[in-house]
C-alpha cells in the first residue's frame, strides 16, 4: 500500500472576524458577531470547531442542519468543559483511595517499609526498573515538605511506600498494581472495592487515559476511548445490572456510559454520601445533551445506579 504523497500547507491565518464569516457560511446562525468574536478570541477557531461536528450534515463542506446556533456550539463547549471537571474530581478521589489500599497491603503483607524496593513482588522486571527509575526521579525533584524530611533523614534510597504513593499519578498507580506478581496481592487490593483484580487491573488503566485526555482540556463528551476496560461479570448487582454490555465492535463500548458507570460504583464505595449522580443528571439536563451520542443506553437513568 503506496502513502499519499503529502502537499504543501497553504492555509493563510484568518482574523477572529474572519473566523466568524467562516462559520457562518458554515450555516451557523450567529445572532451577535461581536459576542461570537470574543469567544473565539478565547478558545481558538481549532478547538470550537471540534463542537460543530455533531450538528455537521455535510462534513466535506461542514454544513450544519439548519437552525444551529452558535449557542448550540458554545453551550456543547461548556458542558464537555463541566463534565470534565466533574470527572477529574471523581478519578482524584478512586486515585487516592488506591495508593492507599496499594500502601497499606504491601507493606503490612511484607512487613516492610519499602516493599516497592524489593524487586521479587514484582512480575515484569523490566516495566519494574522502569517504574521505580521513574518513581526516584519524582522523588528528587519533589518540593513536598514531608519528602524532603524522609529523603534527609534516612538512609534508604527510597521513602517509605506509604509517602511515595503520594508522588504517583493515575498512571504511574495502575502501572505499578498491574505489575505485583502475586493474583492474591492484587486481589487483596481489589477487594476493598468489591471488584475482581482483573477488572481493577483494566479500569484503573482505562481511567488513566481519560484522566490524561480530562486534565490536557481535550474533548471527552463524545469521544471514542482507545483503551477499552474489561467489564465485570461478577460482582455487586446493582453495578452488574448498570453497566452497558455490548458487542465487541459497539462503537458505543468505547463512550462514556461504562467509564461514568464505574466511577459512580467506586464512588459510593469510596464516598458513600458523593453527589456524583446528582451532579451528572443536573449537568446533562441543563445543558439538554442527547446522552445517545455519548454512548448511553436507552432508558439509562433507570439502571440501579442511576436511579
Amino acid at each position: 500500500m503506496t502513502s499519499q504523497a503529502k502537499i504543501p500547507f497553504t492555509k493563510h491565518p484568518t482574523t477572529f472576524a474572519e473566523q466568524v464569516q467562516i462559520l457562518l457560511s458554515h450555516g451557523i446562525i450567529i445572532p451577535d458577531p461581536v459576542k461570537a468574536e470574543f469567544y473565539l478570541s478565547q478558545l481558538n477557531y481549532y478547538r470550537l470547531a471540534a463542537y460543530c461536528l455533531p450538528f455537521e450534515i455535510n462534513h466535506a463542506t461542514h454544513q450544519v442542519a439548519l437552525g444551529t446556533t452558535f449557542d448550540d456550539v458554545l453551550n456543547l463547549y461548556i458542558f464537555d468543559r463541566e463534565l470534565r471537571l466533574l470527572l477529574l474530581d471523581a478519578i482524584e478521589r478512586i486515585e487516592v483511595s488506591l495508593r492507599t489500599k496499594m500502601a497499606y497491603h504491601l507493606s503490612h503483607g511484607y512487613n516492610t517499609a519499602h516493599p516497592h524496593l524489593d524487586q521479587t513482588i514484582f512480575k515484569n522486571k523490566t516495566r519494574y526498573q522502569a517504574g521505580l527509575k521513574n518513581l526516584q526521579s519524582e522523588v528528587t525533584k519533589s518540593n513536598e515538605d514531608f519528602i524532603r524530611h524522609l529523603t534527609a533523614k534516612y538512609q534508604e534510597v527510597s521513602p517509605p511506600i506509604w509517602a511515595v504513593v503520594e508522588l504517583m499519578t493515575m498512571g504511574q498507580l495502575s502501572k505499578w498494581y498491574s505489575n505485583i506478581a502475586k493474583r492474591a496481592d492484587r486481589q487483596a487490593i481489589s477487594v476493598n472495592w468489591g471488584l475482581n483484580e482483573q477488572v481493577t487491573t483494566s479500569f484503573c488503566e482505562h481511567l488513566s487515559l481519560v484522566r490524561n485526555i480530562a486534565a490536557h482540556h481535550a474533548r471527552l463528551w463524545n469521544r471514542k476511548i482507545t483503551k477499552k476496560m474489561t467489564l465485570p461479570t461478577k460482582g455487586p448487582a446493582k453495578l452488574l445490572a448498570s453497566i452497558s454490555n455490548l458487542p465487541d465492535q459497539d462503537p458505543n463500548l468505547r463512550k462514556l456510559y461504562n467509564t461514568l458507570t464505574m466511577t459512580l460504583y467506586l464512588m459510593n464505595v469510596i464516598a458513600p454520601n458523593n453527589q456524583l449522580k446528582v451532579r451528572l443528571k443536573n449537568l446533562i439536563a441543563r445543558h439538554g445533551i442527547d446522552t445517545l451520542k455519548m454512548g448511553f443506553p436507552q432508558n439509562w437513568e433507570k439502571r440501579p445506579l442511576w436511579l
